[in-house]
């Protein structure tokens, strides 16, 4: 099965609704398991691990909310293939490195992902749009638990499921979520609220997790310890977290608009003037300018314009994205032209943003931007 045909469309993506979307992009709810007397997929010759993944993906696919899935191992997939999957969230970096004895099971709504042979011998995670943890955790546990009715899980009464790595021992959960928040990073507030989160036994990590960059102010959330506390506690405690740090931006945010309106529009404005006459742009400006301008439709901006047209543009300006609307191969020079050409016409439509309020006498534009 060809994995762009089964894929969800961009523009469909974009359009899903979930609570605080305007914040909380997605949830998600990932389990680590390893199957007993059977070595970690590290460690495991090449004959292991396609036995070990056949067990797994038959399990997999027998499973009632996963029919009619995407199932293949990693070496019949592209690498095109697979950078398209990590764009989309739905597998790891490390994952798409991997070929002949690993494989994936994607249902058709991309609401349950299963990565096999991974660091783990399985890796199932659930997403939804929005701050939806519980609704993410309900339907992982689901599968969890019919699975190990089939599977013999390496578990110990003492330390939990065993994982390849410590980090991952005793529930093997890993609950996170996608948050935008330009207005945190705009005024400054950023790394206090990071530091802080860090404090109570979380990570903040960037837009492809651990290790990368905050493009279009987008920051992952979520726990560390999965040792000596019960999932359901540890959903509890990351929505209790999520909850302030949704406070806290849209706090941000308010006051921006408050005491520094010009800034913001300035802001603003000149993002949207870069995005609708460049004609070259790389991927990184085009995230980060993207995120102003998100923040643009949020704020009301823009009137008429959906904030879907803008998450849109997230996906479909990603290099794999960009590459795959072409059959030739295409330069980074080349991309950044082609990138630059389908954010103008998609703006084509799109008018200026529009100050709603006549700003403050402040005199604050005379100030240099830090």
């Amino acid at each position: 099965m060809d994995i762009h045909s089964f894929l969800v469309p961009p523009s469909e993506t974009a359009r899903r609704k979930g609570p605080h979307d305007r914040i909380v992009m997605s949830s998600r709810v990932r389990l680590a398991r390893n199957l007993k007397e059977a070595a970690f997929p590290g460690w495991a010759k090449k004959p292991e691990r396609i036995r070990v993944l056949g067990l797994i993906r038959e399990a997999i696919e027998a499973l009632p909310e996963m029919q009619d899935s995407f199932s293949e191992t990693m070496d019949t997939l592209s690498t095109l293939d697979k950078q398209i999957l990590v764009e989309r969230h739905l597998i790891s970096r490390e994952h798409a490195a991997k070929t002949s004895g690993s494989g994936l099971v994607l249902n058709r709504d991309e609401s349950l992902c299963f990565m096999i042979n991974e660091e783990d011998h399985v890796r199932m995670q659930a997403l939804r749009p929005g701050l939806q943890m519980r609704q993410a955790w309900e339907a992982i546990d689901h599968a969890d638990s019919a699975l190990e009715k089939k599977l013999d899980y390496a578990f110990s009464p003492e330390l939990g499921y065993l994982t390849a790595c410590p980090t991952n021992l005793g529930t093997g959960i890993r609950v996170s979520a996608m948050l935008h928040l330009p207005g945190l990073v705009l005024s400054e507030q950023i790394n206090p609220i990071i530091q802080s989160v860090n404090k109570l036994g979380l990570a903040v990590r960037g837009l492809y997790g651990e290790g990368t960059e905050a493009l279009g102010n987008v920051f992952q959330v979520s726990n560390q310890m999965t040792l000596g506390e019960t999932e359901s506690a540890i959903v509890e405690r990351l929505e209790k977290v999520l909850a302030q740090i949704i406070e806290h931006e849209e706090n941000a945010r308010a006051s921006l608009l408050e005491k520094k309106p010009k800034m913001v529009y300035n802001h603003i404005g000149r993002a949207y003037g870069i995005l609708a006459n460049a004609h070259s742009i790389s991927s990184k400006e085009t995230m980060n300018l993207l995120s102003l301008m998100r923040l643009g439709v949020d704020l009301e901006l823009f009137p008429g314009t959906e904030r879907s047209l803008v998450d849109e543009l997230f996906i479909m300006t990603q290099p794999a994205h960009l590459q795959k609307k072409h059959s030739e191969r295409l330069s980074a020079d080349e991309r950044d032209l082609l990138r630059a050409e389908m954010v103008r016409e998609r703006l084509l439509l799109v008018n200026r943003p529009v100050v709603k309020a006549p700003p403050s006498a402040s005199g604050e534009l005379d100030k240099p931007e830090k």
